[in-house]
């Protein structure tokens, strides 16, 4: 199931809901005709009372059935909903319209039988006075969960599109490691690229084709050397994608610690991403490859190559290798990035000369 976040409906304020239903019950009243008043006003105030009714219910029922039920969303979708507003919140609010439609139609069956079974004018009425107040009430009772439903579906329709069968590479690390500058150096995604930590405030989508195969590149908000229940939202919405969606993971380390994080730090931080992937094919690489001193000594080589490449054909680009033979690359330089997209393994155990699974 493929759910698509932005397309949510608006939600309503409880006064825009009432003026709804209250307006369209006047409009349904004014087309009744009957010469004989007792069951012109009879009609009336029963369509009234019905037509009201029926509308704040049916928009209630369509709300709720409108937004995905987290009984069949796929596990990152669930974890995300989690991370950014609660599951047990999403449940609870969109359970509240269902519990205020049925109240609704009950109420107005209810009155709309005391109005039908008299002829007196003012039981019509107080009959349906009656039932307005008690629609009123019943709307007041659901207004928190309309407010919370606003509000989270401003939280939600930012959330990014995944495909769940296009192959999935996750990027993560510590803030302001270069992660979004990596992103948008191989892809289509457009990140905001900043030197101060948490730039990202959300997981960002990035598309390329790799030997004729799509792929799909997240961008996740960094990630801190901290107890997972000292994480915030933010974080919290990375940890939902490492866990659910990747196919492979790429760690990006920042040896330089321009980024403020120690590589102690880093380190221990990547120790507990490798514990929430133990299936997941991981790659470290070391970015800011350009503030490196001295800078790695096949830089110019890289380089030279990486501008003659045309994209064509079989890749023969060299990985930039620092100075303790890892990957490196500087996607500020743009050197070592398209040797990194070029060289990206398409199969579990083959990987090119230089990187290393941990």
């Amino acid at each position: 199931m493929k759910v698509v976040w932005r397309d949510l409906i608006t939600v309503l304020t409880e006064g825009e809901v009432l003026d709804k239903g209250f307006s369209r019950g006047k409009k349904a009243a004014d087309r009744v005709d009957d010469n004989v008043k007792v069951f012109r006003v009879r009609k009336q105030l029963s369509r009234m009372v019905q037509t009201s009714a029926d509308v704040m219910a049916q928009y209630l029922e369509d709300t709720e059935k409108g937004w995905p039920s987290l009984d069949n969303l796929p596990l990152f979708d669930k974890a995300m909903v989690e991370a950014c507003v609660g599951c047990d919140d999403y449940r609870h609010n969109l359970s509240m319209l269902g519990w205020g439609a049925k109240q609704m139609r009950r109420i107005a069956k209810q009155n709309a039988m005391k109005i039908i079974r008299t002829a007196r004018f003012e039981v019509m009425h107080d009959a349906r006075k009656e039932a307005y107040g008690r629609l009123s009430s019943i709307m007041r009772r659901i207004a928190p969960a309309l407010d919370w439903l606003h509000q989270s579906r401003l939280v939600l329709r930012r959330l990014p599109v995944i495909d769940q069968l296009c192959p999935t590479i996750v990027v993560c690390g510590a803030p302001n490691v270069g992660k979004s500058a990596f992103i948008s150096a191989i892809s289509s995604g457009n990140m905001e690229v900043n030197q101060y930590p948490f730039t990202t405030k959300q997981l960002h989508v990035g598309h390329f084709i790799h030997r004729r195969v799509p792929h799909q590149l997240v961008d996740t908000p960094g990630l801190l050397d901290r107890p997972m229940i000292d994480r915030n939202a933010i974080e919290m919405q990375a940890i939902a994608a490492v866990e659910h969606i990747g196919k492979l993971c790429i760690f990006l380390m920042d040896i330089t610690e321009k980024c403020g994080v120690s590589v102690e730090e880093q380190n221990n931080l990547l120790s507990e991403v490798k514990d929430l992937l133990p299936d997941i094919d991981m790659i470290v690489v070391v970015s800011k490859a350009d503030l490196m001193e001295p800078l790695p000594a096949n830089w110019e080589e890289v380089k030279q190559i990486e501008a003659e490449w045309d994209g064509e054909g079989e890749p023969e680009l060299p990985v930039l290798i620092d100075e303790e033979g890892c990957v490196t690359m500087s996607a500020i330089e743009d050197v070592g990035v398209q040797a990194c997209k070029a060289n990206m393994p398409t199969e579990r155990m083959s990987l090119p000369e230089g990187w290393y699974r941990t």
